[in-house]
């Protein structure tokens, strides 16, 4: 399976869920992570610590070898025809957005192109969601889902162990320090699965 993660906005999480979507399907199979994005933060973050997956550039990806998933972290606001590309290329393109007004904006102004996509070929996957008692998440899901979208049931709330773990090269489980590591794990495990449904 080829997943691609694709953001039109900076700060919404695309390289924390490209890292936390590889680590979820390398307990499962051989997977591979590809860091397309110019800043690197894939494998700078590889270098700090101790991923259970391979980390490649582009360049390099043709080196893998004998893997069953790659995740493919690509460079921020694809323009419309590499969007299409994407999925053309990917069985599954992931679009991370916050719940923030730019964010949400900036994932309105592609519904066009979004709505000319098969509906299994991507989902919308809403991050740094305020937990509970607030209610956003479960409002700008409805709000996309009202305008045809295609969204993730499961959203990923917004934990500062997610900060702690970029810091230390590890992914959210590994992050022992903090209280809400095993549920930040929770929320991308879920995600994963419904992937795989």
């Amino acid at each position: 399976m080829i997943i691609t993660v694709a953001s039109f906005k900076g700060g919404v999480g695309k390289t924390t869920t490209a890292l936390h979507l590889a680590a979820f399907f390398a307990e499962r199979d051989k997977t591979i992570l590809v860091d397309s994005d110019l800043n690197r933060s894939a494998s700078r973050w590889g270098n700090r610590g101790s991923a259970r997956f391979e980390i490649y550039d582009e360049k390099s990806v043709g080196e893998a070898r004998e893997f069953t998933h790659m995740i493919i972290d690509t460079a921020a606001r694809p323009a419309d025809e590499d969007l299409v590309r994407l999925t053309e290329t990917s069985d599954l393109l992931v679009i991370p957005s916050a719940t923030s007004a730019f964010a949400v904006e900036a994932v309105v102004q592609t519904i066009g192109i979004l709505s000319e996509l098969p509906q299994d070929s991507y989902k919308i996957l809403l991050t740094i969601v305020p937990p509970p008692p607030s209610k956003e998440g479960e409002k700008v899901q409805k709000a996309l889902k009202e305008a045809g979208l295609s969204v993730f049931k499961h959203r990923i709330r917004r934990y500062s162990v997610y900060g702690k773990a970029e810091a230390e090269g590890c992914i959210v489980k590994e992050e022992k320090s903090d209280r809400y590591a095993g549920i930040a794990w929770g929320d991308y495990v879920e995600v994963g699965k419904e992937i795989l449904a």
